[in-house]
């Protein structure tokens, strides 16, 4: 009801009767939207409930498998890295499950691959009050269903992006190409995402510390030596990097790799990865 209410500025053409709204709809009409385009700042104000509308991606396979491979190119990376095979496995795992989803977004940007989605239809609060009903309904299994790990939404379903989160991911990959970032700056940008000391539990507090402090300054000298002219690409970089905090790992995990492989437990697949010979 509540989002029924706030989108009521939508729906009003059917309460005004009076000539001055006549007039005006008149005018709309005869000059076209499609010809106006959007104005500035209208989708900030406009409704908000098109942020929310859920989005899918328009060719699944093509886009997890792309995604799918650049997870495993960012795990070979890390793998490669000596000072993060110097670290405790446990270390290595806690850093990787922290940091695999803004790793592999750096990696989607590097290899610019575009996000193609169309809109899709969630079933409806009545819709699932059925759906729920009649599970209820049918009889039991006999004996006890084995334990699974629940991922998701509500029911087992797939809980679908909405269009904020897919405009958050697309608009990072944005900025990333408007950067040109080079190979050698996704490296150290990549270097300062996985070796961060902030994380509860890391017992190599001050060796991880260092290590980001070190890709740090290894971008900074890297961008003063190759961009001269350009002394705020450091710190334009930097806010490529206060930008991935906003990328959420569930959207990752189910927009990339639920359509191919279902219902998906990353750390286990990220340990099992990790431990490969990729």
């Amino acid at each position: 009801m509540a989002c029924v209410e706030r989108c009521r500025c939508c729906t009003d053409s059917r309460r005004h009767s009076s000539i001055l709204y006549s007039i005006l709809r008149s005018e709309e009409r005869a000059v076209s939207p499609a010809r106006l385009g959007p104005r500035r700042g209208q989708a900030s104000r406009g409704c908000p409930c098109g942020s929310r509308r859920r989005l899918a991606l328009r060719s699944p396979q093509v886009a997890c498998k792309a995604a799918s491979a650049v997870l495993v190119k960012t795990l070979r990376f890390v793998q490669n890295v000596p000072c993060f095979q110097e670290l405790p496995l446990d270390e290595q795992l806690l850093l990787v499950r922290s940091c695999w989803a803004p790793l592999l977004v750096l990696g989607l940007a590097q290899d610019r691959v575009h996000l193609e989605t169309v809109e899709s239809a969630e079933p409806s609060m009545l819709q699932r009050i059925l759906t729920t009903r009649r599970q209820g309904e049918q009889s039991p299994p006999r004996g006890p269903a084995p334990d699974r790990p629940h991922h998701g939404s509500a029911g087992g379903g797939p809980h679908l992006p909405s269009a904020g989160e897919i405009q958050t991911i697309k608009g990072f990959l944005a900025k990333c190409w408007s950067l040109d970032i080079s190979t050698k700056e996704y490296a150290y940008l990549k270097g300062t995402v996985l070796f961060n000391p902030d994380l509860p539990g890391l017992q190599c507090t001050q060796y991880i510390e260092g290590l980001q402090r070190e890709a740090q300054q290894a971008l900074n000298e890297h961008v003063r030596l190759i961009h001269r002219g350009d002394e705020a690409r450091f710190a334009k970089l930097n806010v490529v990097l206060s930008l991935l905090r906003s990328i959420n790992a569930n959207v990752i995990a189910e927009l990339f790799f639920r359509p191919i492989i279902g219902a998906v437990n990353m750390d286990d697949m990220l340990l099992e990865m990790l431990c490969a010979k990729l």
